[in-house]
């Protein structure tokens, strides 16, 4: 993230993982889910907060969650199934579930059926928000897979010289194996900026960039700017001339992809929430594992030893500075700004759940 959405070192509280997960858990209990389901939700919703992906972490997503839980949004005991499949593929049901549970369940169909077929895919519908879609696609590498996750998010980005919003944030995450390496693990929304980072601008006090957001007639804001209240989001690429048509593209495409592939409609005609698509490939049915390790080395490796630019440190690859940040925050703990805490302070007195979060 770019070091204007950091939670300042001197007011950063650090609480260990491990708390944090027992922390997340007990509330997700106390929500309705069973205890396998409530440990699967902490342990997606805290991997965002270890790769200092904060965006998708407990700070933003949590107490919307609870939210949700509390006005019946969300199924906290649901029965998925299967409505539609061929072999490699499948379409699920997700019964209003919560997407950090039905979401690596999807995954792992996928990567089930592409041990046998080489390519597994599934739509997922009916679901609700899967939190950090790094989540999900890195869940093929132990397997030797590559693994792709993507959603479509809240409808709220204009397409090119539009003014009103034709599709959604809509990330997606593609996530490759190494051997020795950080694995390449890209994750990015098809807006211009992840939605979540405008609440973390808000939290910190601190101005978006130009080519984020849009006036409320869609008009491109193009100078830096506290956030306003009414705005739509533009593509990655903010102007047509930086390639927002790309950003633009991409964004319909997952509406296509999980929208449309589960039936339940593309942009403003979406029908429901949490439309997903999962998809694994086992390298092995396309080159020997071992060989495309190796050569996932050579050219990571190639990555980082490209000489930078002036003034820029090192380069760097989708990936690397997660696990770097998995490294620092395991040992030193995960840093939250205080409002973060406060609301943990509340919502743990609310429902009488114990308190782990000192800083450490």
């Amino acid at each position: 993230m770019l070091e204007r959405f950091h939670v300042p070192s001197d007011i950063a509280v650090h609480v260990t993982p491990e708390d944090m997960q027992a922390t997340v858990v007990d509330i997700f209990l106390k929500m309705g889910m069973p205890a396998g389901d409530a440990d699967k939700a902490a342990e997606v919703l805290v991997y965002a907060d270890i790769r200092g992906i904060d965006t998708h972490g407990v700070s933003n997503m949590l107490r919307g969650y609870v939210r949700q839980f509390g006005d019946g949004g969300i199924n906290p005991t649901p029965k998925p199934r299967i409505v539609r499949e061929m072999p490699a593929a499948a379409t699920l049901d997700c019964d209003g579930g919560h997407g950090l549970v039905v979401g690596p369940m999807a995954m792992n169909m996928a990567i089930e059926r592409a041990k046998v077929y080489g390519i597994g895919t599934i739509t997922a519908k009916n679901g609700r928000h899967f939190g950090a879609a790094a989540y999900h696609a890195a869940m093929a590498l132990e397997h030797g897979m590559i693994g792709i996750a993507m959603t479509a998010g809240g409808m709220n980005v204009v397409p090119v010289d539009g003014a009103k919003p034709m599709f959604g944030l809509n990330p997606i995450a593609i996530a490759i194996p190494t051997r020795n390496e950080a694995p390449f693990i890209f994750d990015a929304s098809m807006s211009s900026v992840a939605g979540n980072k405008i609440a973390l601008a808000k939290r910190l006090g601190v101005p978006l960039l130009p080519g984020w957001i849009t006036e409320p007639d869609g008009v491109p804001i193009l100078e830096e700017r506290p956030v306003p209240d009414k705005y739509f989001m533009l593509p990655t690429g903010g102007s047509h001339e930086n390639g927002a048509h790309k950003g633009a593209s991409l964004g319909m495409w997952i509406e296509i992809m999980c929208g449309l592939l589960g039936a339940t409609g593309a942009g403003p005609d979406r029908q429901g929430p949490g439309a997903h698509h999962f998809i694994a490939y086992n390298i092995e049915a396309f080159t020997d594992l071992e060989s495309f390790k190796d050569g996932m080395d050579l050219y990571m490796k190639q990555i980082r030893e490209c000489p930078p630019v002036p003034g820029a440190e090192r380069v760097v690859y989708a990936g690397l500075p997660e696990q770097e940040a998995e490294v620092e925050r395991r040992e030193h703990g995960i840093p939250y700004h205080p409002e973060v805490i406060d609301w943990f302070r509340s919502i743990t007195g609310e429902l009488n759940i114990d308190w782990r979060l000192t800083n450490n």
